[in-house]
């Protein structure tokens, strides 16, 4: 029991010393330059009088300085070089659309007829290779650009896929 009492008590002593008031510690503020937040002071002090002092040169009294390390010769002769590069390469990856895939040289000449009419401004690539006759259509960049013309030939040839191939780049920009 008196385990229990003297728990009590301590409880009690602690609960009323933590919910002392601190008004009496100095009440608020005056016009002393201090502040109060939550319970600490904050003093403001004037620190203008430590910052260092700059002066500002007139703009339009400096004359205009020039680099001295031009690179605009260089770098043009370099995009030359890279132009030139770029002249002679005739191949790149890409993608074809798959037309025909038999041996039924017949059935491959009708369609590529068809395809033409169809769609006039894409090239066409017929191959032999005993006894398989392989008709891929376009040199397209991207796979877009291949499944626009197919969905243009989806009616003509049903069964058509579009594969990655080399394709020949078009100089005539």
């Amino acid at each position: 029991m008196n385990r229990i009492v003297s728990l009590f008590l301590v409880m009690a002593l602690m609960l009323s010393t933590a919910c002392a008031s601190s008004a009496g510690k100095g009440g608020g503020t005056a016009d002393t330059g201090k502040s109060k937040t939550a319970g600490k002071e904050k003093v403001a002090e004037d620190l203008s009088v430590y910052r260092p002092k700059y002066t500002v040169p007139d703009a339009t009294s400096q004359a205009r300085v020039e680099p001295t390390h031009h690179v605009n010769d260089k770098v043009a002769v370099l995009m030359d070089t890279v132009a030139s590069v770029n002249k002679s390469i005739k191949y790149a990856k890409g993608y074809r659309i798959l037309a025909y895939n038999g041996s039924e040289r017949q059935t491959v000449m009708n369609l590529r007829k068809a395809i033409i009419t169809r769609v006039p401004d894409v090239k066409d690539y017929l191959t032999y290779q005993q006894p398989n006759f392989r008709l891929k259509v376009g040199d397209f960049f991207s796979r877009v650009e291949a499944q626009q013309v197919l969905n243009r030939l989806s009616d003509l040839i049903p069964n058509a896929q579009i594969v990655q191939d080399q394709i020949n780049i078009d100089k005539t920009y």
